[in-house]
Protein backbone atom coordinates (compact mmCIF):
# COMPACT_ATOMS: atom_id res chain seq x y z
CA UNK A 1 0.00 0.00 0.00
CA UNK A 2 1.50 2.95 -1.02
CA UNK A 3 1.86 6.38 1.24
CA UNK A 4 1.40 9.76 -0.44
CA UNK A 5 0.71 12.89 1.72
CA UNK A 6 -1.04 14.37 -1.64
CA UNK A 7 -3.01 10.74 -2.47
CA UNK A 8 -6.92 10.84 -2.78
CA UNK A 9 -8.61 8.33 -4.56
CA UNK A 10 -7.06 7.41 -7.63
CA UNK A 11 -3.81 5.70 -7.74
CA UNK A 12 -1.13 7.06 -9.89
CA UNK A 13 0.23 4.36 -12.74
CA UNK A 14 3.10 2.41 -11.49
CA UNK A 15 5.70 3.24 -13.98
CA UNK A 16 4.42 6.87 -13.79
CA UNK A 17 5.48 6.53 -9.97
CA UNK A 18 8.95 4.83 -10.37
CA UNK A 19 10.18 7.21 -12.74
CA UNK A 20 8.55 10.51 -10.96
CA UNK A 21 9.99 9.12 -7.36
CA UNK A 22 13.27 8.63 -8.73
CA UNK A 23 15.92 8.76 -6.51
CA UNK A 24 14.02 10.88 -3.78
CA UNK A 25 13.96 7.68 -1.52
CA UNK A 26 17.09 7.76 -1.33
CA UNK A 27 18.41 10.96 -1.32
CA UNK A 28 15.92 11.69 1.47
CA UNK A 29 17.49 9.70 3.52
CA UNK A 30 20.54 12.47 3.74
CA UNK A 31 17.66 14.38 5.18
CA UNK A 32 15.89 12.37 7.69
CA UNK A 33 17.57 13.96 10.64
CA UNK A 34 17.01 17.65 9.65
CA UNK A 35 13.34 17.00 8.40
CA UNK A 36 12.68 15.76 12.11
CA UNK A 37 14.61 18.78 13.19
CA UNK A 38 11.83 20.75 11.24
CA UNK A 39 8.87 19.03 12.55
CA UNK A 40 9.75 19.67 16.18
CA UNK A 41 10.52 23.64 15.24
CA UNK A 42 7.09 23.65 12.93
CA UNK A 43 4.65 22.00 15.81
CA UNK A 44 5.92 24.24 18.66
CA UNK A 45 4.62 27.41 16.92
CA UNK A 46 1.32 25.45 15.53
CA UNK A 47 0.73 24.90 19.01
CA UNK A 48 1.82 28.58 20.02
CA UNK A 49 -1.06 29.68 17.75
CA UNK A 50 -3.93 26.93 18.84
CA UNK A 51 -3.61 24.35 16.24
CA UNK A 52 -2.30 21.90 18.85
CA UNK A 53 -2.92 21.14 22.28
CA UNK A 54 -0.44 21.31 24.60
CA UNK A 55 -0.72 17.49 25.53
CA UNK A 56 -0.61 16.66 21.37
CA UNK A 57 2.53 19.11 21.70
CA UNK A 58 4.03 17.15 24.16
CA UNK A 59 2.97 13.39 22.40
CA UNK A 60 4.40 14.60 19.28
CA UNK A 61 8.01 16.09 20.53
CA UNK A 62 8.51 13.14 22.20
CA UNK A 63 8.11 11.20 19.17
CA UNK A 64 9.32 13.10 17.25
CA UNK A 65 12.77 13.38 19.34
CA UNK A 66 12.79 9.52 19.36
CA UNK A 67 12.58 9.49 15.60
CA UNK A 68 15.42 11.82 15.04
CA UNK A 69 17.79 10.06 17.35
CA UNK A 70 17.43 6.84 14.96
CA UNK A 71 17.65 9.22 11.91
CA UNK A 72 20.84 10.77 13.51
CA UNK A 73 22.53 6.75 14.53
CA UNK A 74 21.77 5.83 10.64
CA UNK A 75 18.94 3.65 11.55
CA UNK A 76 16.03 5.30 9.39
CA UNK A 77 14.70 4.02 6.62
CA UNK A 78 11.76 4.92 4.16
CA UNK A 79 9.37 1.69 3.89
CA UNK A 80 8.19 0.10 0.74
CA UNK A 81 5.77 1.92 -1.15
CA UNK A 82 6.41 5.20 0.94
CA UNK A 83 7.43 8.31 -1.12
CA UNK A 84 9.94 10.41 0.82
CA UNK A 85 11.24 11.33 4.36
CA UNK A 86 8.19 13.51 5.22
CA UNK A 87 5.46 11.12 4.21
CA UNK A 88 7.68 7.98 6.23
CA UNK A 89 7.81 10.87 9.08
CA UNK A 90 3.75 11.26 9.31
CA UNK A 91 3.38 7.61 8.63
CA UNK A 92 5.25 6.86 11.89
CA UNK A 93 3.86 8.91 13.99
CA UNK A 94 0.09 8.34 13.04
CA UNK A 95 0.82 4.95 14.06
CA UNK A 96 2.10 5.55 17.21
CA UNK A 97 -0.41 8.61 17.89
CA UNK A 98 -3.25 8.05 15.62
CA UNK A 99 -5.30 11.59 14.47
CA UNK A 100 -2.23 13.64 16.45
CA UNK A 101 0.44 12.53 13.75
CA UNK A 102 -1.95 13.75 10.94
CA UNK A 103 -2.05 17.46 12.21
CA UNK A 104 1.93 18.37 11.89
CA UNK A 105 1.22 19.48 8.58
CA UNK A 106 -0.78 22.54 8.73
CA UNK A 107 0.59 25.26 7.52
CA UNK A 108 3.10 23.65 5.38
CA UNK A 109 3.63 22.00 1.71
CA UNK A 110 6.52 19.84 1.20
CA UNK A 111 8.14 22.87 -0.68
CA UNK A 112 8.97 24.61 1.95
CA UNK A 113 9.64 21.01 3.88
CA UNK A 114 11.82 20.27 1.94
CA UNK A 115 13.67 23.43 1.72
CA UNK A 116 14.03 24.09 4.95
CA UNK A 117 15.62 20.46 4.94
CA UNK A 118 17.86 20.96 2.30
CA UNK A 119 19.07 24.37 4.24
CA UNK A 120 19.45 22.59 7.53
CA UNK A 121 21.49 19.54 6.08
CA UNK A 122 23.60 22.54 4.13
CA UNK A 123 24.43 24.33 6.94
CA UNK A 124 25.01 21.01 8.97
CA UNK A 125 27.66 19.90 6.20
CA UNK A 126 29.21 23.63 5.66
CA UNK A 127 30.28 23.14 9.57
CA UNK A 128 31.91 19.28 8.35
CA UNK A 129 33.52 21.55 5.50
CA UNK A 130 35.18 24.09 7.51
CA UNK A 131 36.20 21.81 10.16
CA UNK A 132 38.27 19.97 7.65
CA UNK A 133 39.81 22.83 5.69
CA UNK A 134 40.94 23.83 9.12
CA UNK A 135 42.57 20.75 9.61
CA UNK A 136 44.52 20.70 6.38
CA UNK A 137 44.73 24.55 6.38
CA UNK A 138 46.82 23.66 10.32
CA UNK A 139 48.85 20.65 8.43
CA UNK A 140 49.71 23.08 5.56
CA UNK A 141 50.84 25.98 7.62
CA UNK A 142 53.04 23.77 10.11
CA UNK A 143 55.04 22.03 7.02
CA UNK A 144 54.94 25.11 5.58
CA UNK A 145 57.14 26.44 8.77
CA UNK A 146 58.93 23.77 9.17
CA UNK A 147 60.45 23.86 5.45
CA UNK A 148 60.60 27.25 5.57
CA UNK A 149 64.60 27.86 4.57
CA UNK A 150 64.24 24.54 2.07
CA UNK A 151 64.45 25.87 -1.25
CA UNK A 152 63.05 24.35 -4.48
CA UNK A 153 62.70 25.60 -8.01
CA UNK A 154 59.80 27.81 -9.00
CA UNK A 155 58.33 27.48 -12.55
CA UNK A 156 56.29 29.86 -15.30
CA UNK A 157 55.35 27.79 -18.65
CA UNK A 158 56.69 24.86 -17.16
CA UNK A 159 60.27 26.49 -17.33
CA UNK A 160 62.74 26.96 -15.09
CA UNK A 161 61.99 30.33 -13.18
CA UNK A 162 63.30 31.54 -10.06
CA UNK A 163 64.13 30.23 -6.88
CA UNK A 164 61.01 29.31 -4.53
CA UNK A 165 60.86 27.43 -1.47
CA UNK A 166 58.87 24.47 0.33
CA UNK A 167 57.85 27.45 2.66
CA UNK A 168 56.16 29.13 0.46
CA UNK A 169 54.04 26.34 -1.86
CA UNK A 170 52.70 24.88 1.33
CA UNK A 171 51.93 27.86 2.50
CA UNK A 172 50.48 29.09 -0.85
CA UNK A 173 47.99 26.42 -0.40
CA UNK A 174 46.85 26.99 3.09
CA UNK A 175 46.06 30.68 1.94
CA UNK A 176 44.35 29.66 -0.94
CA UNK A 177 41.95 27.63 1.53
CA UNK A 178 41.54 31.02 3.80
CA UNK A 179 39.93 32.64 0.71
CA UNK A 180 37.76 29.30 -0.29
CA UNK A 181 36.17 29.78 3.49
CA UNK A 182 35.58 33.62 2.99
CA UNK A 183 33.57 32.29 -0.08
CA UNK A 184 31.70 29.18 1.94
CA UNK A 185 30.79 31.90 4.54
CA UNK A 186 28.96 33.82 2.07
CA UNK A 187 27.32 30.77 0.84
CA UNK A 188 26.34 30.02 4.71
CA UNK A 189 24.86 33.17 5.45
CA UNK A 190 22.52 32.62 2.06
CA UNK A 191 21.87 29.09 3.09
CA UNK A 192 21.22 30.30 6.61
CA UNK A 193 17.76 31.97 6.39
CA UNK A 194 14.44 30.40 7.54
CA UNK A 195 11.96 28.92 4.49
CA UNK A 196 9.65 27.70 6.65
CA UNK A 197 5.78 29.36 6.15
CA UNK A 198 6.53 30.09 2.77
CA UNK A 199 4.08 26.78 2.08
CA UNK A 200 3.90 25.94 -1.53
CA UNK A 201 5.52 29.54 -2.26
CA UNK A 202 2.44 31.79 -1.53
CA UNK A 203 2.27 31.61 2.27
CA UNK A 204 -1.02 30.03 4.54
CA UNK A 205 -3.96 31.74 5.82
CA UNK A 206 -3.12 30.48 9.37
CA UNK A 207 -1.59 33.29 11.48
CA UNK A 208 2.14 31.38 11.50
CA UNK A 209 4.62 32.86 13.42
CA UNK A 210 7.75 33.07 11.24
CA UNK A 211 10.18 34.73 13.49
CA UNK A 212 9.45 32.00 16.49
CA UNK A 213 10.78 29.07 13.80
CA UNK A 214 13.46 31.03 13.03
CA UNK A 215 14.68 31.47 16.50
CA UNK A 216 13.63 27.77 17.39
CA UNK A 217 16.34 26.60 14.19
CA UNK A 218 18.81 29.02 15.24
CA UNK A 219 19.03 30.67 11.67
CA UNK A 220 19.67 34.36 10.84
CA UNK A 221 17.05 35.87 9.56
CA UNK A 222 14.12 34.51 7.44
CA UNK A 223 13.34 34.31 3.86
CA UNK A 224 11.04 37.17 3.84
CA UNK A 225 9.29 36.85 0.64
CA UNK A 226 7.23 34.09 0.38
CA UNK A 227 7.90 33.94 -3.73
CA UNK A 228 11.34 34.37 -3.11
CA UNK A 229 11.89 31.46 -0.56
CA UNK A 230 10.48 29.33 -2.77
CA UNK A 231 12.50 31.13 -5.80
CA UNK A 232 15.56 30.09 -3.59
CA UNK A 233 14.64 26.27 -4.27
CA UNK A 234 18.62 25.57 -6.43
CA UNK A 235 19.94 29.03 -6.15
CA UNK A 236 20.56 27.79 -2.65
CA UNK A 237 22.30 24.95 -3.88
CA UNK A 238 24.05 26.57 -6.92
CA UNK A 239 25.53 29.01 -4.64
CA UNK A 240 27.15 26.62 -1.90
CA UNK A 241 27.98 24.49 -4.98
CA UNK A 242 30.05 27.05 -6.17
CA UNK A 243 32.15 27.18 -2.62
CA UNK A 244 32.74 23.48 -2.72
CA UNK A 245 34.03 23.92 -6.10
CA UNK A 246 36.79 26.68 -4.54
CA UNK A 247 37.64 24.01 -1.84
CA UNK A 248 37.95 21.41 -5.21
CA UNK A 249 39.73 23.55 -7.16
CA UNK A 250 42.72 24.14 -4.46
CA UNK A 251 42.89 20.19 -3.50
CA UNK A 252 42.98 19.56 -7.25
CA UNK A 253 45.97 21.67 -7.99
CA UNK A 254 47.49 20.75 -4.75
CA UNK A 255 46.79 17.39 -6.27
CA UNK A 256 48.60 17.98 -9.62
CA UNK A 257 51.49 19.63 -8.23
CA UNK A 258 52.04 16.28 -5.87
CA UNK A 259 51.59 13.97 -8.42
CA UNK A 260 53.94 16.09 -10.21
CA UNK A 261 56.90 16.67 -8.09
CA UNK A 262 56.82 13.05 -6.76
CA UNK A 263 57.91 11.75 -10.16
CA UNK A 264 61.27 10.54 -10.74
CA UNK A 265 61.50 13.11 -13.35
CA UNK A 266 61.03 15.97 -10.22
CA UNK A 267 61.84 14.34 -7.04
CA UNK A 268 61.02 16.89 -4.84
CA UNK A 269 58.84 14.84 -3.06
CA UNK A 270 58.21 11.52 -1.65
CA UNK A 271 55.36 9.84 -0.37
CA UNK A 272 56.07 6.87 2.16
CA UNK A 273 55.99 3.57 0.52
CA UNK A 274 52.64 2.34 2.52
CA UNK A 275 50.57 5.79 0.99
CA UNK A 276 51.28 4.51 -2.85
CA UNK A 277 49.91 1.73 -4.87
CA UNK A 278 52.24 -0.71 -7.43
CA UNK A 279 52.02 -1.89 -11.23
CA UNK A 280 50.60 -5.37 -11.70
CA UNK A 281 52.99 -5.19 -14.38
CA UNK A 282 56.11 -3.11 -13.30
CA UNK A 283 57.73 -4.01 -10.11
CA UNK A 284 59.28 -0.55 -9.45
CA UNK A 285 56.11 1.28 -9.63
CA UNK A 286 54.64 3.32 -6.80
CA UNK A 287 51.97 5.09 -8.03
CA UNK A 288 50.31 8.56 -5.85
CA UNK A 289 46.91 7.00 -6.31
CA UNK A 290 45.52 9.11 -3.60
CA UNK A 291 46.21 12.32 -5.30
CA UNK A 292 45.25 10.98 -8.62
CA UNK A 293 41.66 9.85 -7.68
CA UNK A 294 41.59 13.51 -5.18
CA UNK A 295 42.29 15.35 -8.82
CA UNK A 296 39.73 13.62 -10.79
CA UNK A 297 36.94 13.72 -7.70
CA UNK A 298 37.35 17.24 -7.36
CA UNK A 299 37.32 18.34 -11.21
CA UNK A 300 33.74 16.85 -10.87
CA UNK A 301 32.99 18.63 -8.41
CA UNK A 302 34.45 21.95 -10.34
CA UNK A 303 31.24 20.86 -12.38
CA UNK A 304 28.34 21.30 -9.61
CA UNK A 305 27.44 24.66 -10.53
CA UNK A 306 27.41 24.19 -13.63
CA UNK A 307 24.98 21.38 -13.53
CA UNK A 308 22.63 23.12 -10.77
CA UNK A 309 22.46 26.13 -13.60
CA UNK A 310 21.70 23.82 -16.14
CA UNK A 311 18.64 22.02 -14.46
CA UNK A 312 16.74 25.28 -12.87
CA UNK A 313 17.66 27.70 -16.08
CA UNK A 314 14.63 29.12 -17.72
CA UNK A 315 12.24 27.96 -15.20
CA UNK A 316 9.77 30.56 -13.88
CA UNK A 317 9.01 31.60 -10.35
CA UNK A 318 6.89 28.72 -8.34
CA UNK A 319 8.25 25.23 -7.85
CA UNK A 320 8.63 22.15 -10.53
CA UNK A 321 9.86 18.68 -10.27
CA UNK A 322 12.73 19.57 -11.94
CA UNK A 323 14.12 20.83 -9.01
CA UNK A 324 14.17 17.50 -7.41
CA UNK A 325 17.12 16.56 -9.60
CA UNK A 326 18.98 18.73 -7.98
CA UNK A 327 19.52 16.38 -4.77
CA UNK A 328 21.05 14.04 -6.81
CA UNK A 329 24.50 15.45 -7.95
CA UNK A 330 24.07 18.02 -4.94
CA UNK A 331 23.80 16.05 -1.83
CA UNK A 332 26.58 13.74 -2.09
CA UNK A 333 28.80 15.92 -2.95
CA UNK A 334 29.45 16.94 0.70
CA UNK A 335 30.93 13.51 1.33
CA UNK A 336 33.12 13.05 -1.75
CA UNK A 337 34.66 16.45 -1.04
CA UNK A 338 35.34 15.24 2.85
CA UNK A 339 36.79 12.44 2.01
CA UNK A 340 39.12 14.32 -0.10
CA UNK A 341 40.12 16.53 2.18
CA UNK A 342 40.62 14.02 5.04
CA UNK A 343 42.75 12.18 2.24
CA UNK A 344 44.89 15.47 1.16
CA UNK A 345 45.58 15.84 5.04
CA UNK A 346 46.47 12.80 6.24
CA UNK A 347 49.11 12.86 3.37
CA UNK A 348 50.49 16.09 2.83
CA UNK A 349 51.47 15.56 7.11
CA UNK A 350 53.46 12.74 5.96
CA UNK A 351 54.93 13.59 2.72
CA UNK A 352 58.62 14.24 2.68
CA UNK A 353 60.58 16.95 1.01
CA UNK A 354 63.79 16.57 -0.89
CA UNK A 355 66.36 19.25 0.74
CA UNK A 356 68.93 18.94 -1.81
CA UNK A 357 66.91 19.89 -4.74
CA UNK A 358 68.97 22.95 -6.12
CA UNK A 359 72.24 20.65 -5.38
CA UNK A 360 71.53 20.05 -9.41
CA UNK A 361 73.16 22.12 -11.54
CA UNK A 362 70.60 22.06 -14.20
CA UNK A 363 68.80 24.53 -12.25
CA UNK A 364 71.66 27.11 -11.87
CA UNK A 365 69.40 29.54 -13.65
CA UNK A 366 67.06 30.28 -11.11
CA UNK A 367 69.47 32.11 -10.06
CA UNK A 368 69.92 34.90 -12.85
CA UNK A 369 67.26 37.36 -11.31
CA UNK A 370 69.40 37.19 -7.92
CA UNK A 371 72.52 38.64 -10.05
CA UNK A 372 70.23 41.09 -11.97
CA UNK A 373 68.91 42.46 -8.86
CA UNK A 374 72.23 42.01 -7.06
CA UNK A 375 73.57 44.53 -9.92
CA UNK A 376 70.92 46.74 -9.70
CA UNK A 377 71.50 47.49 -5.90
CA UNK A 378 75.49 48.28 -6.77
CA UNK A 379 74.04 51.16 -9.15
CA UNK A 380 73.18 49.39 -12.81
CA UNK A 381 70.09 50.40 -14.80
CA UNK A 382 67.96 47.67 -14.65
CA UNK A 383 67.75 46.84 -18.82
CA UNK A 384 71.19 46.91 -18.28
CA UNK A 385 71.72 44.79 -16.06
CA UNK A 386 69.07 42.30 -17.37
CA UNK A 387 70.71 42.33 -20.90
CA UNK A 388 74.17 42.19 -19.21
CA UNK A 389 73.42 38.68 -17.55
CA UNK A 390 71.33 37.44 -20.80
CA UNK A 391 74.87 37.69 -22.68
CA UNK A 392 76.96 36.21 -19.82
CA UNK A 393 73.73 33.13 -19.83
CA UNK A 394 74.14 33.04 -23.56
CA UNK A 395 78.12 32.70 -23.34
CA UNK A 396 77.70 30.34 -20.70
CA UNK A 397 79.60 32.43 -18.10
CA UNK A 398 76.85 33.02 -15.27
CA UNK A 399 78.55 31.43 -12.16
CA UNK A 400 75.52 32.51 -9.59
CA UNK A 401 75.40 33.26 -6.29
CA UNK A 402 73.09 31.13 -5.10
CA UNK A 403 72.21 32.21 -1.94
CA UNK A 404 68.66 34.24 -1.71
CA UNK A 405 67.65 37.26 0.12
CA UNK A 406 64.16 37.65 -0.18
CA UNK A 407 62.43 39.76 2.83
CA UNK A 408 59.35 41.40 1.60
CA UNK A 409 55.80 39.96 2.87
CA UNK A 410 55.17 36.89 1.53
CA UNK A 411 58.25 36.12 0.14
CA UNK A 412 60.59 32.85 0.54
CA UNK A 413 62.33 34.93 3.70
CA UNK A 414 58.83 36.49 5.42
CA UNK A 415 55.97 33.55 4.47
CA UNK A 416 54.03 35.77 7.06
CA UNK A 417 52.11 32.49 8.38
CA UNK A 418 51.33 33.81 11.22
CA UNK A 419 49.26 36.60 9.70
CA UNK A 420 47.65 34.60 6.92
CA UNK A 421 46.65 31.97 10.52
CA UNK A 422 45.02 34.97 11.43
CA UNK A 423 43.07 35.63 8.62
CA UNK A 424 42.22 32.03 8.59
CA UNK A 425 40.71 32.32 12.15
CA UNK A 426 38.94 35.23 11.59
CA UNK A 427 36.92 34.38 8.76
CA UNK A 428 36.41 30.96 10.83
CA UNK A 429 34.90 32.92 13.68
CA UNK A 430 32.43 34.72 11.06
CA UNK A 431 30.48 31.05 9.91
CA UNK A 432 29.17 32.00 14.10
CA UNK A 433 28.20 28.59 14.40
CA UNK A 434 27.41 28.19 17.75
CA UNK A 435 24.16 30.11 17.49
CA UNK A 436 22.72 26.99 15.17
CA UNK A 437 24.61 24.38 17.35
CA UNK A 438 22.69 25.49 20.38
CA UNK A 439 19.18 25.48 18.67
CA UNK A 440 19.42 21.98 17.36
CA UNK A 441 20.60 21.09 20.93
CA UNK A 442 17.66 22.85 22.64
CA UNK A 443 15.19 21.32 20.31
CA UNK A 444 16.80 17.57 20.36
CA UNK A 445 17.64 17.71 24.35
CA UNK A 446 15.68 20.75 25.96
CA UNK A 447 18.53 22.23 26.96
Amino acid sequence: MSQKLWEKNTQVDSEVERFTVGKDREMDLYLAKYDVLGSMAHITMLESIGLLAKEELALLLAELKSIYVTAANGKFIIEEGVEDVHSQVELMLTRRLGDTGKKIHSGRSRNDQVLLDLKLFTRAEIQDLVGLVRSLFEVLTAQSDRCKDILMPGYTHLQIAMPSSFGLWFGAYAESLADDLLLMQAAYKICNRNPLGSAAGYGSSFPLNRQMTTELLGFDSMDYNVVYAQMGRGKMERTVAFALAGIAATLSKLAYDACLFNSQNFGFIKLPDRFTTGSSIMPHKKNPDVFELTRAKCNKIQSLPQQITLIVNNLPSGYFRDLQIIKEVFLPSFGELKDCLRMVTFMMREVQVNEHILDDDKYALLFSVEEVNRQVSEGVPFRDAYKAVGLSIEAGQLTPDKTVRHTHEGSAGNLCNDRISALMHNIINGFSFERANDAERKLTEGK
